[in-house]
């Protein structure tokens, strides 16, 4: 099965912290994923950009509206995410559990839709 693992935390809070700690943070995350992909658990993932680099949209009626920024104004942020390989959501939150924003911000984790053919 897979399993979306969305990570939020506090992107003021990231900015603000201190080069160094933003770079071992960063390695941390790194190295789940590399754990990750040679295990067969990680599949996918990346980080976003902030959102200040968002664009929504959204049709109502026939009109198309583009707006900048973020879909809703939130403390925390949805800032990336990683494709799980999982046997159940228990393995799925073991690995989110080692995710580094399990630790600062949040990681909800939810399974896709796909089954192992890759069809719905």
């Amino acid at each position: 099965m897979q399993f979306m693992a969305l990570i939020y935390s506090d992107e003021q809070a990231w900015e603000s912290l201190p080069d160094a700690e933003r770079a071992s943070t960063l390695e941390r995350y790194l190295e789940f994923g590399k754990r990750g992909r040679k295990s067969g658990a990680v599949v996918g993932g990346d980080e976003l950009a902030p959102t200040s680099a968002a664009t929504t949209v959204r049709v109502r009626g026939d009109e198309t509206l583009v707006t900048d920024g973020p879909y809703a104004e939130v403390k925390e942020a949805l800032g990336g995410y990683f494709l799980l390989e999982c046997d159940s959501i228990d393995e799925a939150c073991g690995l989110a559990a080692q995710i580094p924003a399990a630790q600062h911000g949040a990681v909800e984790v939810r399974p896709t839709f796909l089954d192992t053919e890759g069809e719905r």
